[in-house]
Formats: structure tokens, sequence, C-alpha cells
């Protein structure tokens, strides 16, 4: 065989030559030089000196040198995207704006690794007859052949990116199934030169560890840790990861974040975790490969390994710490707030089963829980409400009760308590003042190893040795100053102290000095939620209470209402009225008769009096009395004029509800002598009744306003 080539297959120079047009030679040539990393921009020079090199072979092709453009400024910059690569968009640029007639890169994945971008690059390099080429050849995207071959350098490109990620994640999972794969450590762990993760060998550093755990078990709110911390004046330890000072503990301020992400990690429960924080596509942002974490749950991690690590707590207590975190959470209740309500975020509706809200009315004097979420949701009509007094003293009732049994197991466990965390705070004290001590005798031993001749350096350590003692005899007295707040153990009077505020809970419940904070943390503390229906609009409430524990308590409470007319027995009470009244009694000696039998107004008081009777008698059109005496007649009237008592009897509400409207300027009235007095004339016609009647059935709207922006609702309306 011939060692000649045929007519039909020309040299590869030919393609060459014949590719390249005088159009390409009076446009750019652009040279693309890309690094995935900068580690490799450091390593593999190689690779960029080969790169940067194509400039000579744009020459070789026919390019003038000064028309030949270098762009590297993707170097180390992955090329999995476009975004984020600053040099890889102008070169697509200077495409589109027709400066290019060849671009020149060692192979396809320098120029891209990602299917969409090269594809992307080609459209443009085609449409513009910008001549691609690489190591193996020049190529023009026009001509199906060289598209085809382009298209599918591509693939590969990408194929091998996603073939060479996928091989080193597939080895990294696989050592974290063994447990031996290393990740960052948190405050309170050390690694061993043998690999080995231990517990801080500092004394004080495991301390405050324990001491964060130990405080959330009793304040069950991250809030109440970080005050405990900033009160205590004790800071959270840390380990240098990176820089000349690697491994070297340092002391910083406790933060929210910090203890939260403590708090959540579970190595301190002795578990080897991976996969807490997985990557999500959407939320990456390119050339920052540390963005898109998300935070999975413990049923999402991909490794899970038990009992690997050095504890500080139990795997029950990490479970109980989530638990709790959760239930701090705004959907969940939330935790114990400012405010007296006893039950908020544990009270529930018992006709729609959602929870009910606290309102405070009256600068927080006045309490009301309201069940409103359909009524803000869709404009529905408020479900129940009840006020929050009634409720709340009978919910404490139920709590003293269950809490009088424990009274002296709760004196010995206060006892307990207090005794344990002085312990700690001195010991705390104690590891603090120790490594004071060691800082100042350090300072002094590098102050008496110098030279005297070195004066420079003399003169610097002597100032470190006398800030080192400074701080010393600082935190000495600051030590004094605790130990006279605070002893280190308990006298005998204060545990006599104790054992009678325990054996008196009422007493220590009703004290000034429990705040309402203490007193919603022990409601949560023993019910899980309250349940509360009022029954067909009454004054009757049933209650049912549910104990952490699975007891539940059902009982009935009696709440004030607005009008006499909503009481259950609203009926009974006009009859007994009226049964006194026929038997001749006045309208003091009928009060005294019905609060001897127990009947109960609605609201305002706890007892009857003779003009509530009096209002009884009126809404049944009956005198107030036995004997009268004789009225003074009325100055002459004008049309649909009416006194006080005659429209309330009307309009069948109380004389005094009327008279409060009046006086918001919501009645058109005249004032009149008679007797010796000026009386109320009110004006109303049938309009006027209609719509006095329509403002008494409105439903009341807890909403306090003002005298003016009352009166201007009320000529609105009128």
């Amino acid at each position: 065989m011939s060692a000649t080539l045929s007519p039909v297959q020309p040299p590869a120079a030919a393609f060459v030559v014949g590719k390249i047009q005088a159009c390409h030679l009076n446009r750019l040539a652009i040279v693309y030089v890309r690094q995935s990393t900068l580690q490799q921009v450091e390593r593999n020079q190689e690779s960029t000196r080969l790169q940067y090199a194509l400039t000579e072979r744009a020459v070789a092709l026919g390019w003038a040198p000064e028309h030949v453009e270098v762009i590297d400024d993707d170097l180390g910059r992955s090329g999995a995207s476009a975004e984020g690569r600053p040099g890889f968009q102008r070169l697509m640029s200077e495409v589109s704006l027709d400066h290019v007639g060849l671009v020149l890169g060692i192979e396809s994945s320098r120029l891209a690794r990602s299917s969409r971008d090269w594809y992307q690059l080609l459209e443009v390099c085609a449409l513009f007859s910008t001549l691609i080429g690489d190591a193996d050849g020049l190529y023009d995207p026009q001509t199906y052949n060289d598209r085809l071959l382009l298209g599918l350098k591509g693939t590969m490109s990408e194929a091998e990116l996603h073939i060479l990620k996928q091989r080193m994640l597939e080895g990294k999972r696989a050592k974290a199934r063994r447990g031996e794969l290393k990740t960052l450590l948190p405050m309170g762990y050390v690694r061993a030169p043998s690999g080995a993760v231990t517990k801080d060998p500092d004394a004080q550093a495991r301390g405050v560890i324990e001491t964060i755990f130990l405080q959330f078990q009793r304040c069950a709110t991250i809030n109440g840790v970080l005050r405990y911390l900033v009160e205590h004046q004790l800071q959270l330890p840390y380990r240098v990861i990176s820089g000349a000072q690697t491994g070297q503990l340092q002391w910083r301020r406790p933060n929210r974040v910090t203890l939260s992400n403590l708090l959540h990690n579970p190595t301190y429960a002795g578990a080897y975790v991976y996969g807490r924080r997985p990557s999500d596509p959407r939320r990456r942002q390119p050339g920052r490969p540390s963005t898109g974490r998300t935070v999975a749950g413990p049923g999402q991690w991909e490794v899970l390994l038990k009992d690997r690590l050095p504890a500080y707590i139990s795997w029950s207590q990490y479970e109980a710490n989530l638990r709790q975190l959760a239930a701090n959470t705004a959907q969940a209740g939330g935790v114990a707030r400012q405010g007296p309500s006893l039950l908020s975020g544990r009270l529930v509706c018992g006709r729609c089963g959602l929870r009910m809200v606290t309102q405070y009315t009256n600068n927080a004097t006045g309490l009301r829980y309201s069940c409103s979420r359909d009524a803000v949701d869709y404009g529905a009509p408020r479900c129940q409400s009840l006020s929050g007094v009634a409720l709340d003293a009978l919910i404490a009732r139920l709590v003293l009760d269950a809490l009088q049994p424990a009274a002296l197991e709760i004196s010995l466990q206060v006892a307990d308590d207090l005794d344990g965390e002085r312990a700690r705070h001195h010991a705390a004290w104690q590891q603090r003042l120790e490594r004071a001590r060691y800082e100042a005798e350090r300072a002094e031993r590098q102050y008496q190893a110098v030279e005297p001749e070195h004066r420079l350096v003399a003169r610097t350590l002597e100032q470190q040795w006398e800030a080192a003692l400074s701080a010393e005899t600082h935190l000495k007295a600051d030590y004094a100053r605790f130990l006279a707040n605070a002893p280190q153990t308990l006298s005998e009077s204060e545990r006599a102290r104790i054992r009678a505020l325990a054996a008196d809970i009422p007493m220590l419940w009703k004290a000034k000095t429990t705040t309402d904070a203490e007193r919603q943390a022990i409601v949560r503390l023993l019910i899980e939620r309250v349940i509360v229906t009022v029954i067909d609009d009454s004054e009757r409430v049933a209650v049912e209470v549910h104990w952490i524990g699975g007891h539940h308590t059902r009982t009935h409470l009696v709440r004030p209402v607005a009008r006499l007319e909503q009481l259950s027995d609203y009926p009974q009470l006009l009859a007994r009225v009226l049964a006194l009244h026929q038997a001749g009694q006045r309208c003091t000696q009928i009060a005294e008769q019905l609060n001897a039998e127990g009947w109960r107004p609605a609201k305002r008081r706890a007892t009857f009096n003779g003009s509530m009777v009096a209002n009884l008698l009126a809404h049944q059109g009956l005198p107030a009395g036995a004997t009268h005496a004789k009225a003074a007649p009325w100055p002459e009237r004008d049309a649909h004029e009416w006194s006080l008592p005659e429209l309330a009897r009307t309009l069948e509400m109380p004389a005094v509800t009327l008279f409060s409207w009046l006086r918001k300027g919501w009645l058109q009235a005249r004032q009149v002598p008679r007797g010796g007095h000026q009386q109320w004339l009110i004006w109303a016609d049938d309009d006027e009744l209609a719509r006095l009647r329509s403002r008494r059935q409105a439903p009341r709207r807890w909403v306090k306003q003002t005298e003016s922006t009352a009166g201007a609702s009320a000529g609105q309306s009128a």
C-alpha cells in the first residue's frame, strides 16, 4: 500500500489552512487559561505554562502578536458553571460583539465543564463565525462534523467531572460510615496526635460545657443560659484551628447562636454524625463552595454512630433538649414570657381546637383569653372569649393542690440544687484564679530568663508581668465580693427558710419576689394544655386540664359576663326577684336575700345591691319599691323624647349602660330641671331606636376607644 495520502484525505494542515479565512485573521485570537483551584495553580504549574504557550500557536496560525489576547481571569475557579467566572463571561461578550476570530484552549474542559455553557459557546461561535481550537486541532462550529465532534468533547468533559466528583464523594461517605472521616470538632473536644477524639484537657473548658447543659436543663431556654453565663462572667472555650496559634485555647464572650449550635450538636451525646448540613443545589452560589447548606433533622442524617465519642450528656438527655428547643418556638407555644397570664401558649379552644391568644388591656392590668384565629385569617366571627383572671385563679388552685404532697421533697431538692450550684460557682472561680496565677508566674519566668543587657525585650516582658499581676489582683477582688454575697455552703438559717417556704407553697406562689415568668414555668412543668369551652355564651365554662403524664381533670368555671341576660339562670333570677317583690320587700331587702341564697350578678360586683335589683324590676315593668313618694312632674317634652329609665326599659338594657352611651356622645340628649335637679331627656324616634337596638345587639369589641373617636363614630352612625 502506498504511503501517500489520497486526494480525498488531505492532511490536517490542509484542514487548518482551509478553515482560517481573512475574516478570522482580521479579528482577535483569544487564549483562554483556567485552573480549577488555587492549589492546582500553585502545584500544577506545567499545565499553566502549556496554556500560556498557546499564544505562540496562534501566531503560528497566522495571527499577528498584537491580535493575540490572553484571558486568565478564571485561574483558581471551577468550570462547573459560567456564573462566578468573569473570564468566561468576558470571552462570551467578546465573541458576541464579533471581535473574536479564534478561541484557543488546551482542551474543552478548560472552557467549560457544563454542557449548558459549552453548547451556548458553540451557538455563539457558530453565529459569528468564530473558530475553536485545542491541542488536537482546529474546529469550525458552523460545519456539522466539527460541531458533532465538539459536542462529544463537551459531553465527555462533563462526564469526567461527574465521575471524578462521584468517586471522591463515595470514598468520603465510605470513610464516614466507618466513623473515620475527620470533621471539625466543637468546643470542649480536641484531637490527639493519634487521631483519637478526647475531651478538652483543660478542666475549666470542660466545666463551662457541663455548666451550659446543666443550666439548660434547669432554665429550659437558650436566653436563660445566656443570662446565667453573662451574670457569672463565664466565657466559652475556643481552640484556634489555623494560624500561628493553632491549638491554643482562647476565651470568648458567649452568644445566642453559639449556644444554639452547641445544644443541637449530637457530638456532645457521644455520637459520630455525618450529613447534618447537606447542600441544596438550588441555594448554592457559583464560586462559593460552602453556600447552599441546609439543616437536616436527626432522621435525615446519612451516618449516625452512637457511643463513639466521649460524651458530656446522655443520648436521652440530648433528645430531651431537642424536644425542649422545639417546644420553645412560637409555633409550639413558646416559652414563659412576661405578663400575668399563666396559660399563654397552653390554652386551647374547646370549640374549634385552635390555640387561644392572650390579650392584655389597661396597661396589662386586664387579662382576657380569646379564640380569634378564624376571625383574623378568614374574617369569621370570633369563636369565644373569656376573662383570664377567674381561669388563672382556678388553674393556680389546681397547681397548688398538685404540689402540696411534694412539699418536703421540693424543699430537699431546692437545698441540694443550691448547694450544687454554689459548689460549681466556686469551682469555676478557683479555675479562673488558677489560670490567672499561672499567667502571672509564666510572665515572671519569662522576665527572669531574659538577659539584662537586652533592655528592650526586658521592658516589654516587665509590662506583660505587671499586666498579669494586675489581672490576678482584680480577679481576687471580684472573688472576694462573690464570697461576701454568696458563701460556699448554705447556712442553717437559709436551710430553715427553704423548708418554711416549701411547706407553705401558696405563700411562696403569691410572694412579691415570685415573678410571673416563674409561675408560668411551674405551670408548664405540670400542665400540657388546658381546653376551655364557654357553654351557650353564658357564665358557665367547661375546663379540661391535661397534666404532664396523661392525667386529665375536668371541672367547671363561672366567668364574669357582660349582661345579666347571659346568665344561665336568668329566668329563675327574674322569677325570684318578682316573688320577693310581690312579698312586699324593698330593693335593698331583695338584694340581701339574693346574696344570702347564693345568687351572683354578671360582673363588676360579687353581690347584688339595691340599684341592680331595681333594674331587674324595671325589666319586668314593675316599680322599684313597695311605696314611692309622688315624683315631680316633667316639663313639657318635645316629640320622641324619653327619660333615661324609660328608654332603658324600652331597649331592655341597664340604665347605667345607657348613661355610659350618653357620656360617650352616642345619644342626642338635653338636660331639663325637674324636682330641683337636672334630668336628661333623650331624643329617639323609630329609626334611632332601631339604631340603638342594633348597637346593643352587636358583638363587643375589646378595643379601648377614646371619647373623641367614640363620639366621631357615633356621629357617623347617627
